[in-house]
């Protein structure tokens, strides 16, 4: 018997030719391994071992080709700087965000939902009341309440819409909902008391303590565009006072500064709602914001961690990559 070697050069030009047959095959003709395992008298193991080795070899890449009107590589560098979890970019049109990061959101946010048992939702933001209307419908979801997590601002026909978003919420996932109907801001702190006082407030800030996915509102210190000063909410003195004190954001009326440290001000006994506490305590905290006003808010509210999910535009995601005003670099979450 006589045998005869094979030069090492050829035998790896051989294996290489029969790794690019084998991927031709597989992924342009879309041939069955099964199949390639007939057709070519291969082993099915040897052909799942050959598409392996041709990706090894750059015989097979993979090329994913994003569609227009997505940014992963944003998104990727927004959780990365921020240090936050779960960052969606989206594509607004037009001047007016809230209707289109609110679609968005709800389309983006409904997988999400279906696992929380109590969720908190702040009903007055407009951005969040355009998520609930546009939620798909019936889910089926473990939810079980659907908590407002901050008490009536401006006039009663703004209040009449917030409480329709909470239903509309709750009507969404199935659940129950639990309304705050008392103001979110007053005027003495005795008032708050007496908010404080009724059976039906209580059980909505006791179920703020079990929040599972907090939906939160973030903005800047200052009047609201749908607010008018005095219409339910803080006067333009007392927001100067706090913009004195070193405020840039506000979580549910709740005041932070450039760092995301909370900045316990008068104006915290004022209100009726969640505290940064409960906030902080949520099992996930989403945010839906954006615009040039949103931006210096989230920036704060991200670098103290008060933030895991964030859904924005494109012009807030980058200035949130780039550098912020005073030249410094965007930095990781400190404390909450």
């Amino acid at each position: 018997m006589s045998s005869r070697t094979v030069p090492r050069e050829v035998a790896d030009a051989d294996r290489l030719r029969l790794m690019a047959v084998v991927s031709r095959l597989y992924h342009m003709h879309r041939v069955s391994q099964r199949q390639i395992s007939e057709r070519l008298g291969l082993s099915p193991a040897r052909v799942s071992r050959l598409l392996r080795q041709a990706e090894a070899e750059g015989i097979v890449s993979t090329v994913v080709t994003v569609p227009e009107g997505l940014h992963p590589d944003l998104e990727d560098t927004v959780e990365r700087s921020w240090a936050v979890k779960e960052v969606h970019v989206v594509d607004v049109p037009g001047p007016d965000l809230a209707p289109d990061l609110g679609r968005a959101a709800a389309r983006l946010l409904a997988d999400a939902m279906t696992s929380h048992v109590v969720v908190g939702f702040t009903s007055w933001s407009r951005t969040l009341q355009h998520l609930a209307f546009a939620f798909p419908a019936p889910l089926r979801t473990a939810t079980r309440q659907v908590v407002e997590m901050l008490g009536d601002l401006g006039s009663p026909l703004q209040q009449h819409s917030a409480a329709r978003a909470t239903q509309a919420m709750a009507s969404a996932l199935g659940a129950d909902p639990v309304f705050l109907r008392t103001p979110g801001v007053v005027t003495t702190p005795a008032l708050r008391d007496a908010a404080l006082a009724d059976p039906y407030v209580q059980r909505a800030l006791r179920l703020l303590d079990a929040v599972d996915i907090a939906l939160v509102g973030v903005g800047p210190p200052a009047v609201h565009s749908q607010l008018q000063a005095g219409d339910g909410y803080f006067s333009p003195e007392q927001l100067a006072e706090v913009q004195a004190a070193g405020a840039v954001s506000q979580l549910n009326q709740r005041f932070l500064d450039r760092a995301g440290r909370r900045l316990e001000t008068p104006l915290d006994e004022l209100v009726v709602g969640s505290t940064l506490e409960q906030v902080a305590a949520a099992g996930r905290r989403v945010v839906v914001a954006g615009g040039p006003d949103k931006q210096e808010p989230l920036a704060a509210a991200l670098r103290g961690g008060w933030v895991d999910t964030l859904v924005t535009d494109v012009t807030t995601a980058r200035f949130l990559t780039g550098e912020l005003p005073d030249g410094g670099l965007v930095s990781q979450v400190t404390t909450a």
